[in-house]
Formats: structure tokens, C-alpha cells, sequence
């Protein structure tokens, strides 16, 4: 299965997103910001960093570089998205998830191991883990808070992906820090599971994340 990883000026999670993909089994690629035909892969990754350095706003200059023209063509096509910290905001920025990402409640970064519960298997990225089954996974980002002004939209159509399970870091609306779109085929999250994809890392249960993709 090939998976195309999404390169901007900035993205630092690039590399250990490719290594995550290879241990699950998966044949990623590299495709840069301004590729427009991303028709050749099965899956999309867009992965952490700080993609024109946030200025702006984060993700605001990635989400309108032509590869997001791309990106939605392929959604449309029922191509599997994920976005990781990152790419969640470029994907809550141009409309692909519902909600923002914005300034931790503390105004401070924020980079540390972290509980979490998983609310849905109806994504891809999730469809490996149990419902409410608890995972281990790394924050590391400034502007993670998530808010929806439709959150009971989000429940009705189960599109809540991760919650904090006791701590709640960024100060996010009822602790929740992963969405999907209204088919599941599209997910943001702001933990980042390249990082906890084997045990020498301190934890592989992000690893079912790339699994589920390569499994889909």
C-alpha cells in the first residue's frame, strides 16, 4: 500500500512518520507542498512540524499551497487522510475536520507522554484498537486546544476519535484531542503515534495507527 507523506517547509515529523509506516508494513513516499496529483497513493499522512513556521496561525500558509487542492481530491476519491499535530490543524484550517486547534490555555508548549482513550474503530487509524481501550502516546505542540461549536453534532455522528483519559493538557473542549469527518476516512489527531511505535521509544500502541491504514 502506498502512503504519500506530506513535506511543507518545517515539517520535522516527516521522517519518523516514513519509519512508522515501514514497521507496519506500508510503502511510504515522500510528496512535497506543491504536488498537485496525489492520485497514485492509497493513503494520505500529513505529519507534525511547523509548516511556514506558524506564522499566522498554524497551518494557516500550508492550507492554501497547491498539494491541499490534491489532498481534497483525493478525499473525495474516499482516500484515507491523517493528520498528525501538524497536519490535524491544517485539516481543521482548511475544513476537512470539524473545529479548531488553537492556543494551549496555558499559552505555553506543551511536550509530554500522555493517556489516552480511544471513543471510535470507525476510522481506519482506529479500527485495530478496542472502544475506550487506553493507549500511550506523546503531545508535543503550542496550539492544540480543541474547540467545536457544534460538539453535539461531533457525538451524535461519532466522530470524537481521542479523548484524555484524566489529565487535560491543552485545555481542550471535553478533553478531546482527535476528530474525524462525518465518513471516518479523514482524522486528525494531536498526539503524535509515529513516536510511540516501538517499545524502545517507550511505547507502541501508536503503531496500530499505520497498521490500520496498511489493514484498510
Amino acid at each position: 500500500m502506498r502512503v504519500g507523506i506530506i513535506r511543507f517547509p518545517g515539517s520535522n515529523c516527516d521522517r519518523d512518520v516514513f519509519h512508522a509506516l515501514k514497521i507496519a508494513g506500508g510503502e511510504p513516499a515522500y510528496v512535497w507542498w506543491d504536488q498537485k496529483d496525489l492520485s497514485a497513493f492509497d493513503a494520505i499522512v500529513m505529519p507534525g512540524g511547523f509548516s511556514y513556521g506558524d506564522y499566522l496561525r498554524a497551518g494557516a500558509i500550508a492550507a492554501i499551497t497547491p498539494v491541499i487542492n490534491g489532498i481534497k481530491e483525493v478525499v473525495s476519491e474516499e482516500t484515507p487522510v491523517l493528520g498528525i499535530c501538524n497536519g490535524a490543524q491544517i485539516l481543521a484550517e482548511v475544513g476537512l475536520v470539524p473545529g479548531v486547534f488553537t492556543v494551549n490555555s496555558n499559552a505555553k508548549f506543551i511536550c509530554k507522554w500522555t493517556d489516552l482513550k480511544v471513543k471510535t474503530k470507525r476510522t481506519p487509524f482506529t479500527s485495530m484498537y478496542k472502544k475506550n481501550e487506553v493507549i500511550k502516546m506523546p503531545i508535543a505542540h503550542a496550539e492544540g486546544r480543541y474547540y467545536c461549536e457544534d460538539i453535539e453534532k461531533l457525538h451524535d455522528q461519532d466522530q470524537i476519535v481521542l479523548k484524555f483519559e484524566e489529565e487535560n493538557p491543552n485545555g481542550s473542549m471535553e478533553a478531546i484531542t482527535g476528530v474525524c469527518d462525518e465518513t471516518g476516512l479523514v482524522c486528525a489527531v494531536m498526539p503524535h503515534p509515529e513516536r510511540a511505535s516501538e517499545t524502545i521509544l517507550g511505547s507502541k500502541d501508536g503503531l496500530k495507527f499505520f497498521k490500520g491504514i496498511i489493514n484498510y
